[in-house]
């Protein structure tokens, strides 16, 4: 009987001031103090004191990522809220303002602002990053040159990210653009194989360019520290129920993919198909879920809704397994209704339509992300 794949699901999120909505330079001491004694070793900071990431344990069901995700996040909203902040979920937050960004008072925050100077500091970005639990058996590195033509399809459901420094950007995620700035980012290169990869991480060592694993930021990559592929594309969302449908069929794709390696470990490497992958993401970034896809195999373009069907004959055994066709419906609901930066729009549109100044309309996005990510069902 084939291996169920274990799970874990971390979230990054900005904190703003209840009463201005902008995001807090400097949250109080007290508060990381309460938050660590309500969350314990499943709250962390960021780059940023403006941002806090929040991780669930060690997951076998949707079920239990639901709860985990829903307690979460009204354990940080309840301390957040007694030190007059609020807690937002998405890629960016459409009033905040990079200039004046703090780093995290900790040896590796503050070597990373002194090492990458602005880019640090505009780095006022939020994601969802999910880990799929792989069989030792399996080859990381050969299993995400299979996996890796999903993530600008999960990045289009994900995208929250349409407004930066209070200007729409034009684009669904701006956070994949602004995050580009980086080293180590993007797709992937295709490694022949984990030992392949751990030379290239053996080389950049010796090179001092980076300390450790931690310090490569793919959009997918080995974990460093667990039996994982980790996902990292994804914007931070704001309804919990695309949470779970994001991690849900992530975790359809590589148990999908795992299966097949167990019966036939070659994985085919083509330079031509990962470039069409990068194009593909470029086209979520922009489109979002309103994006068309290039079909690696017929190079035809694939609207998100015929994507999903693709996604689905080609992983039906994984999503029967998993019983993961919430997710499915979820994902189609999110084609169908707009994403967040959709919803988004619609909001801004609305409220200059009522008459609201650039800036009103921009707060009216933000109490909206408040209370979507305030929704605990």
């Amino acid at each position: 009987m084939a291996m169920i794949p274990r799970f874990g699901i971390e979230e990054e999120f900005f904190l703003c001031d209840l009463r201005t909505r902008a995001v807090v330079r400097r949250p109080s001491r007290a508060f990381g103090l309460e938050s660590r004694r309500r969350l314990l070793d499943r709250v962390s900071s960021e780059l940023l004191q403006s941002q806090v990431e929040v991780k669930t344990p060690i997951l076998s069901s949707i079920e239990s990522a639901l709860e985990s995700i829903a307690s979460g996040r009204a354990a940080l909203i309840e301390v957040a809220s007694a030190h007059q902040m609020g807690v937002l979920s998405a890629g960016t937050h459409p009033l905040a303002e990079w200039r004046g960004q703090l780093p995290t008072e900790a040896v590796r925050y503050e070597k990373m602002f002194d090492d990458f100077q602005i880019i640090a500091q505009r780095n006022l970005l939020c994601g969802l990053h999910v880990h799929v639990e792989v069989p030792t058996s399996i080859d990381r590195i050969q299993l995400m040159n299979g996996v890796m033509r999903w993530l600008p399809f999960l990045l289009a459901l994900s995208a929250s990210s349409p407004y930066w420094a209070r200007q729409d950007t034009g684009l669904m995620s701006y956070r994949q653009s602004a995050y580009d700035e980086w080293p180590r980012t993007g797709i992937p290169r295709l490694f022949r194989d984990e030992a392949e990869y751990r030379r290239y991480v053996d080389a950049l060592r010796k090179a001092r360019a980076i300390k450790d694993e931690s310090f490569i930021w793919w959009a997918l990559r080995p974990s460093s520290r667990f039996p994982t592929v980790e996902l990292r594309i994804t914007d931070a969302c704001p309804l919990i129920e695309d949470v779970l449908c994001i991690a849900e069929l992530f975790r359809v794709i590589v148990h999908q993919q795992t299966q097949a390696m167990l019966r036939n470990p070659q994985v085919e490497r083509d330079d031509i198909a990962r470039l069409l992958i990068e194009e593909n993401r470029w086209r979520a970034k922009r489109f979002g879920e309103q994006a068309s896809f290039i079909d690696l195999s017929t190079s035809e373009n694939l609207s998100a809704l015929q994507c999903l069907d693709s996604l689905v004959r080609e992983n039906a055994d994984a999503i029967a397994e998993l019983r993961a066709e919430r997710a499915v419906e979820r994902a189609r609901r999110v084609i169908v209704e707009g994403s967040s930066a959709t919803r988004q729009r619609r909001t801004y549109a609305l409220a200059r339509a009522s008459g609201l100044a650039h800036r009103h309309a921009l707060v009216q996005v933000t109490d909206t992300l408040l209370s979507e990510t305030r929704r605990l069902d």
